[in-house]
């Protein structure tokens, strides 16, 4: 029987042993999403010597897991969770799956299981080598956006890893952002708020990476990142003034080329479904999209 219990940030030293053992890059599978958003999903974890099982709730409030991260038999690993499950309403159903998730659960399990792609949570990758040097036809507009940028103002960049300072800095520019734009009545935007503050208040512990860029001596724009894998770097936050031309663009390249450049992909997560931040993604051309679906067991 599993114990399942609410991630607390002293969780991080159980929790990153068995995510540092996979390569899905997958935003899911990160330490500092499962705590940070942890509030908005109820998520929670159990162990055993092999497997790390992640519980939460979905956007309709139904109770869901994530496919087990560890080694061994799988398809015990996922009887336990199947076990675990039976004190809830709802059918029992795995989310977040990437297609070698599948073909994983597949073998261990064939044909038990209907896949329904979520296109709303699939993570967008890129190159690094695309994000810094936005070469190509393609990537045209981007290069001009920076370079108007560059013309127009008086900026420079700063890293955040290491400057506890800026870190605190970035908290009152994201109190300004918030500010700016509430009016939107995202209901998302509170948890995203709530999300970044624990980010930034636990920056060094997380061993999170971060840039910001300032236009006439005031933070015009930030971003907050860390390795996910050891090719893949993960931004899970990118915040900048739209009053400032540009602004979005050239803290995504240069928080890339100063502090990324090392990796071979990027990570940018997902558009939650929402039509103006696909676009945003989109635009800049994904090298893949790593589509993520939902599991339930066949009727």
């Amino acid at each position: 029987m599993l114990i399942f219990k609410s991630l607390e940030l002293k969780d991080r030293d159980v929790i990153n042993p068995y995510l540092r053992h996979q390569n899905y890059r997958a935003s899911d599978l990160c330490f500092t999403n499962l705590y940070c958003w942890g509030r908005k999903f109820d998520t929670q974890f159990a162990v055993t010597d092999n497997w790390l099982f992640i519980r939460f709730k979905d956007n309709s409030g139904r109770n869901s897991y994530l496919k087990p991260v560890g080694t061994g038999d799988l398809k015990g690993a996922i009887d336990l969770i199947q076990e675990d499950h039976s004190s809830f309403s709802s059918p029992f159903q795995l989310r977040g799956l990437t297609r070698e998730m599948m073909e994983e659960i597949e073998t261990a399990m064939p044909g038990q299981f209907d896949y329904k792609l979520n296109r709303s949570v699939s993570d967008y990758i890129y190159t690094t080598e695309k994000l810094i040097y936005l070469k190509g036809k393609k990537l045209q507009s981007k290069r001009n956006h920076i370079n108007r940028f560059k013309r127009e103002n008086d900026w420079k960049y700063y890293s955040l890893t290491g400057n506890r300072v800026l870190v605190e800095e970035c908290k009152n520019m994201l109190d300004k952002w918030m500010k700016v734009n509430k009016e939107e009545k995202d209901t998302s935007l509170v948890y995203d708020d709530y999300a970044t503050t624990l980010m930034l208040d636990n920056f060094e512990y997380l061993n999170l990476k971060g840039g910001l860029v300032c236009v006439d001596n005031e933070i015009a724009a930030f971003t907050i990142g860390e390795p996910l894998t050891e090719d893949t770097l993960v931004v899970h936050v990118e915040k900048a003034f739209t009053s400032i031309h540009g602004a979005y663009a050239i803290i995504n390249q240069q928080f890339i080329e100063n502090e990324a450049s090392g990796f071979l992909y990027v990570n940018r997560e997902e558009d939650m479904g929402i039509d103006n931040l696909r676009q945003a993604k989109l635009s800049y051309h994904p090298d893949i999209l790593l589509e993520k679906y939902n599991a339930r067991f066949k009727q």
